[in-house]
């Protein structure tokens, strides 16, 4: 089930990313080669239109994405794009992989106690083997060994909860990857787009604002990408953090309170 989530997550937001990438391609045609050389003059009038086309709402937001990604460069681009589609499609699994990891532990306590005092070992397993999620799996290991002892026992749920935890934090070393990843690319287009600016100059012999402004605009845009990129990462980093750390305590808390009902049914 867990795999599953995983590829459904990863193929939406890679067909989501490939249109996007897609529209912005048959766009790139009709944006190349509209830039002027202008005098100060003109281009302060220029940009004083843009601001009020913008405030006015006469360019959509998607649109405006669109074109501040062809202008940053899509080379460049594209990877920091590649970086969020991934990390996001990491995020949306360990998302859904960990709620349905939650369940109610003191209902699932209550209903292991009642079952052993009716039924049996066999009837808390059968409530264990019936019940999602890291937990019921804790229980159902120490269940299995209580045959062969308290001790046993208690080492087998300290075991398999020392995997589960692992489990559970499947995947957050990519997303970190992507997080750390995400602003180096784009500080690559930085560098790259002040060597054009530099070049640019060269070859103009000039320093005019016009001369250098595409390649710092490519500096600056890349930059940006690639720290929105991360920001958006480290957000639900830490929600997924602070997720494990709620389950896990979770877990540690519901062992205590398995060992405590064993203890008390052997005797």
């Amino acid at each position: 089930m867990k795999k599953f989530f995983a590829i459904v997550s990863v193929i939406g937001l890679l067909t989501i990313g490939s249109a996007c990438y897609a529209a912005i391609e048959e766009d790139s045609n009709n944006v190349a080669g509209q830039e002027q050389v202008a005098t100060a003059t003109d281009q302060a009038t220029v940009s004083l239109d843009a601001e009020k086309e913008e405030v006015l709402g006469g360019q959509p937001m998607h649109q405006a994405l669109k074109q501040k990604f062809i202008e940053g460069g899509v080379a460049w681009m594209s990877p920091v794009m590649l970086c969020l589609i991934l990390g996001l499609a990491i995020v949306i699994e360990r998302i859904i992989t960990l709620n349905l990891s939650t369940i109610n532990k003191e209902k699932l306590v209550k209903e292991v106690e009642d079952a052993l005092a009716k039924g049996g070992i066999e009837a808390a397993k059968d409530v264990c083997r019936n019940t999602r999620g890291p937990i019921a799996s804790i229980f159902y290991q120490g269940l299995l060994r209580i045959d062969k002892g308290i001790e046993n026992a208690e080492k087998s749920v300290v075991s398999y909860g020392s995997v589960k935890a692992g489990e559970l934090e499947s995947g957050m070393s990519w997303i970190a990857l992507f997080i750390a990843a995400s602003p180096m690319l784009g500080f690559m287009g930085t560098i790259v787009g002040m060597i054009q600016a530099f070049d640019s100059i060269e070859a103009m012999g000039d320093i005019a604002p016009a001369v250098v402004a595409g390649g710092i605009k490519v500096a600056l845009l890349t930059t940006i990408a690639g720290l929105i990129s991360a920001v958006i990462l480290q957000v639900f980093y830490n929600y997924l953090l602070a997720k494990i750390d709620s389950l896990v305590v979770d877990m540690e808390d519901a062992s205590i309170s398995l060992m405590d009902i064993l203890n008390k049914y052997q005797d």
